[in-house]
């Protein structure tokens, strides 16, 4: 069972919803193949806090999801290719808009890649895939991802290449002590030895929350969003002033604060399209570096 997140009992911003952009699936819920020493959500084989979504309850959102104006689709988990209608799923997903899956990359199928080239190929809207390795070493990844994940993700990232698709590569920064800069370097040499030309990375922060806690360490009491630090900051920043995320138990407010029971805003997008008061201590770390959740950020670059 989920530890309820701590809730800030501060004064603290609210956030708006200004236009719901990005629609999450929490396609796979909390089940992963893998497990993670640093995952926010503490994913694995054995934890099904949240389960699988299917294919009937992703149509009926996206359908939902047409009036309200969603430009783009997330995919997430747990790994969403545990999920037997993955390839369903996006392909339908294609019909409506652009769609991006957060994948560890070690279970793909080259049927599944052939069928999803196709679609995309068919589709006016893009397909794209995010593939996660936290070290451009095995001796820096596997002691974070597990043994062997390190070539068993690279084999997806020349999986994905082969038919066509260009990954983006995400990163967590799990050393305090490195800089990001040393760590794209890294990568683009990496990925260029292994074939991939100019290749699509994106530096991530850890979310000091779940097995990360455990890890390394939680947030600190002044790890927090108070209202004097929002005076002329960009609230598009925060994902939630352009997001939500359906789950098996309804929709949330962000990815991040599944495991938050506030954080559930109901059963339906129009029922989650109201404000939301940034009160986790997650929320600082959205502060810190903005869009850490979406294709586009700062710390993203193709080499």
């Amino acid at each position: 069972m989920a530890i309820p997140l701590p809730i800030l009992d501060v004064p603290v911003p609210v956030m708006p919803l200004a236009h719901l952009d990005h629609l999450w699936f929490q396609v796979a819920g909390t089940v992963c193949n893998l497990t993670c020493q640093h995952c926010f959500i503490s994913c694995s084989p054995h934890n099904h806090s949240f389960e699988f979504l299917d294919l009937e309850t992703i149509r009926r959102h996206l359908d939902e999801s047409v009036a309200l104006g969603v430009k783009e689709y997330y995919f997430t988990g747990g790994e969403p290719f545990l999920n037997r209608d993955m390839p369903a799923i996006l392909e339908l997903t294609l019909r409506y808009g652009p769609a991006t899956v957060l994948t560890n990359g070690t279970v793909f199928k080259d049927d599944w890649l052939a069928r999803l080239r196709q679609v995309d190929a068919a589709s006016p809207y893009s397909l794209e895939f995010r593939v996660s390795i936290d070290g451009f070493t095995a001796e820096e990844n596997d002691p974070v991802r597990g043994p062997g994940t390190f070539e068993r993700a690279l084999k997806g990232v020349r999986q994905l290449l082969a038919h066509g698709f260009l990954p983006i590569v995400t990163v967590a920064q799990t050393r305090d002590d490195q800089e990001a800069s040393e760590l794209f370097a890294g990568f683009v040499r990496m990925l260029k030895s292994h074939g991939y030309e100019r290749p699509r990375v994106k530096i991530l922060p850890t979310l000091r929350l779940g097995a990360e806690a455990d890890r390394q360490r939680g947030y600190r009491e002044a790890e927090r969003v108070t209202p004097d630090m929002m005076a002329g900051f960009d609230p598009g920043l925060f994902i939630c002033n352009h997001s939500r995320v359906v789950t098996e138990r309804g929709v949330f407010v962000c990815p991040i604060l599944i495991e938050a029971p506030d954080a559930r805003l109901g059963e339906t997008l129009r029922e989650s399209l109201g404000e939301y008061p940034l009160r986790h201590h997650a929320c600082y770390t959205c502060w810190q570096y903005g869009a850490i959740c979406s294709n586009a950020s700062a710390t993203q670059r193709d080499a």
